[in-house]
């Protein structure tokens, strides 16, 4: 005890240096205390190892990553997932691996699907994918995909994804696919994202760069889109120009129209001005007139009063002084007249100049309609034309999917017919090969039978056949009405009659057992009998009988 507080008190003071306690427990002479130091020392270095030991079981979850932990005690379940936070690892019986949270892209370029109006489509697109911090996902993760390899993930996704999008793609009409993209993003999301959940892939995003097909329909809806827009604007120019036209047509006519007015108004005030300038003038002269008549008529009627004839002079100058008057305002009338003329000729200009003005308008307005029908016209040639292109187009490859189908088809068709009968004819031909082959073993066997006698085998098969040759010599004659038969006997005849003498030789007419087996190169054996007096039986070639071969000594 003493050595060890002075050894606590040695390191305090140097700092702990291993020399010095190196030193120190060289200056122990005690064996004991030594033992006990060392000791000491042994404890607290397992201590301290048990201790980073156990504090290293204890497993950290980085937030991109997923803890897994296996093996026993996991709750009864085949893996335990975590997601942040930590677990401890059990020795022996736990294990655990990390799998990454990090979006997965992958390029899926799909070519040659087919659409529900059976038009190849090529859908380049790009998937991201990633596991999911949902925890059944993630139970679902570790038990489909730990210990893949990162490649191997994306290989199993990318097949996943071709399936389904393919199917996608047989679901929808090329219409749809190319006008709804929303859709058809919609039903990728939709199946694609339910296949990937199987294996604990979870679909963060789809790209669909551009939707092409192999017969460019794609393409010839755009073309008609393209005209359809190029139709609208120009009917919307050629609106314009018209509202233009007929905006300016107008202005002028408004401007005519003022000018007409402001012209007419000065013509009615110079007319009136002239007018009141006559009228007045006429007046004074008139006036200055009467005074001066008036002066000579007093004169002349005091001239004629100072006469004898002062009341005829009287009437006479009253007489000449109202005709005067008269005179005077005819002129006034006159000049009103003329007046009233010019204001006359002014209105009728102003009519003119309103007339044509309209008349223009008018001519602008007609114009600009013809201008829209021409460029509408145009435009809807356009659009007809690039439908009935389209229609077309659309015909020639459905004929051309049509009849690639039917080649097919016939093509598929004819193959299968070749083969049935190929393999009805390697049928019969085995069939057959196995018939000669099971004969060829069975005559073996009879020959072998028959002491290897060829010949005493052949009579044998001979003798098997005699009840069917038979059979057939008597079809030959019993269909023979013998009832029917009638015979003409002369009466001449070598002691029988013609009826049975036609009876034998028509019996005669069959060959005899003996001559057929002749023909056949086997002769029959003499307990089957002879034909009195006939002609002797061909003898048959006797075959050899074959050498047998030496027979191999055993060893």
């Amino acid at each position: 005890m003493n050595a060890l507080t002075h050894l606590n008190g040695l390191l305090q003071t140097n700092g702990g240096n291993v020399v010095d306690l190196n030193s120190y427990t060289l200056l122990l002479s005690d064996p004991t205390e030594m033992l006990g130091v060392a000791a000491a020392i042994a404890a607290v270095v397992i201590g301290l190892g048990t201790v980073a030991y156990w504090a290293s079981r204890y497993k950290k979850c980085p937030s991109n990553k997923i803890l897994v932990v296996y093996g026993s005690g996991v709750g009864g379940k085949s893996a335990k997932t975590l997601h942040g936070g930590g677990a401890f690892i059990w020795p022996i019986i736990q294990a655990y691996q990390y799998m990454s949270l990090e979006p997965i892209q992958l390029k899926v370029d799909l070519r040659g699907a087919l659409a529900a109006n059976n038009i190849r489509v090529n859908v380049p697109s790009t998937f991201t994918v990633a596991l999911d911090t949902d925890p059944a996902m993630m139970n679902t993760a570790a038990v489909r995909l730990l210990g893949i390899t990162q490649s191997d993930i994306e290989e199993l996704a990318s097949e996943i994804i071709f399936g389904q999008l393919r199917l996608v793609v047989a679901q929808m009409e090329i219409e749809e696919i190319n006008k709804d993209r929303e859709t058809f993003e919609k039903n990728i999301r939709e199946l694609v994202g339910k296949e990937l959940r199987t294996v604990g892939l979870n679909l963060i995003n789809v790209n669909i760069r551009d939707v092409t097909d192999e017969a460019n329909y794609i393409q010839n809806l755009s073309e008609e889109a393209t005209a359809r827009a190029r139709k609208e604007a120009e009917i919307s120019i050629a609106a314009q120009d018209r509202e233009s036209q007929v905006g300016v047509a107008r202005e002028n006519q408004a401007k005519d129209i003022g000018i007409a007015e402001a012209s007419r108004e000065r013509d009615i005030q110079v007319a009136d001005a002239q007018a009141e300038a006559v009228k007045k003038q006429k007046t004074i002269e008139a006036n200055r007139r009467a005074s001066v008549a008036g002066d000579e008529a007093r004169a002349q009627v005091a001239e004629a009063s100072s006469k004898a004839e002062g009341t005829k002079g009287a009437k006479a100058a009253e007489s000449d002084e109202r005709i005067f008057v008269k005179e005077k305002e005819s002129d006034a009338v006159a000049g009103e007249n003329q007046s009233q003329a010019k204001i006359a000729d002014a209105n009728a200009s102003l009519a003119v100049v309103r007339a044509e003005a309209t008349q223009r308008g008018e001519v602008a307005d007609r114009e600009a309609e013809v201008a829209i029908q021409q460029a509408q016209a145009k435009a809807e040639k356009e659009r007809l034309n690039a439908a009935e292109v389209v229609r077309e187009q659309i015909d020639r490859q459905k004929i051309e999917i049509a009849a690639g189908a039917e080649a097919e088809k016939t093509r598929q068709e004819a193959q299968g017919v070749a083969d049935a009968i190929l393999s009805k004819y390697e049928a019969e031909a085995k069939g057959i090969r196995q018939v000669l082959d099971s004969k060829a073993e069975g005559y073996q066997s009879l020959v072998r039978g028959c002491g290897g006698d060829a010949r005493a085998g052949a009579t044998f098969l001979m003798t098997e056949k005699i009840e069917e040759i038979v059979t057939l010599q008597t079809e030959a004659i019993k269909n023979i009405k013998i009832d029917k038969v009638t015979v003409w006997d002369s009466g001449g005849g070598d002691g029988g009659s013609s009826t049975s003498n036609f009876m034998s030789n028509l019996i005669k007419s069959l060959p005899p057992l003996h001559e057929v087996a002749g023909m056949a190169g086997v002769e029959l054996p003499d307990y089957l009998g002879n034909i009195k007096g006939g002609t002797p039986t061909p003898k048959a070639p006797t075959p050899k009988a074959p050498t047998p071969a030496p027979k191999a000594q055993a060893e």
